[in-house]
């Protein structure tokens, strides 16, 4: 019994010993909540402050990545397709001769509208090769699409143009389901598997 009355006592302490509003000594503490905060006063000749609206601008990163690139690659001093058109530097016509002269592109970067070595976007990546064989093509995949003649996948070679069934991107086929490319902003021109079905394939030059 009094093992049992004692553990009850046990108990109950904590509940009486943290009961709000009380001041009471338990277990050696005093606990009050009987008191309240007070705030200090504002004098009233601080001033409040105005609170407005910077005014600032931003570059999009796309506009930084040519900026870079332009920084980065602004040595070439070559002919342009322009100059090519006008005296082509591989008079002899083949796929296998503009498919070998686009490889030597490689790694050159992406850069949106660039149309030289500084610099290809895939459209101009196709336009500056093709120009230095004396075939014209203009700056565009849905104008090269247009102009093109249309092939099987079965008789694409090397040189041939994949085109992307929406017009967004095309490339020069590099053969066993490859495409050699700009592929976009960040990156360089490059060989990689064709990664969707729905593309289809032009000839220019023959």
């Amino acid at each position: 019994m009094t093992f049992a009355a004692g553990l009850v006592l046990t108990l109950a302490l904590p509940s009486y010993a943290f009961n709000p509003g009380r001041e009471d000594s338990v277990m050696g503490r005093t606990v009050s909540t009987t008191g309240a905060q007070e705030l200090p006063q504002v004098a009233p000749d601080v001033a409040t402050a105005e609170l407005g609206r910077d005014a600032f601008t931003a570059t999009s990163s796309a506009t930084l990545l040519r900026q870079a690139y332009a920084a980065q690659f602004s040595s070439y001093s070559g002919p342009s397709a322009a100059d090519f058109l006008k005296n082509p530097a591989h008079p002899a016509f083949s796929l296998d001769a503009v498919y070998n002269t686009a490889l030597q592109y490689r790694g050159v970067p992406y850069v949106f509208g660039g149309a030289d070595p500084s610099g290809f976007d895939c459209s101009g990546f196709i336009m500056f090769v093709y120009a230095q064989y004396g075939v014209s093509l203009p700056h565009s995949v849905h104008a090269q699409d247009g102009i093109g003649a249309p092939i099987s996948e079965a008789d694409a070679q090397p040189g041939d143009v994949v085109v992307f069934n929406d017009d967004s991107h095309d490339g020069f086929y590099a053969g066993d389901g490859m495409i050699l490319h700009a592929p976009y902003p960040g990156a360089r021109v490059r060989v990689q598997k064709i990664w969707t079905s729905n593309v289809h394939f032009v000839r220019f030059g023959i």
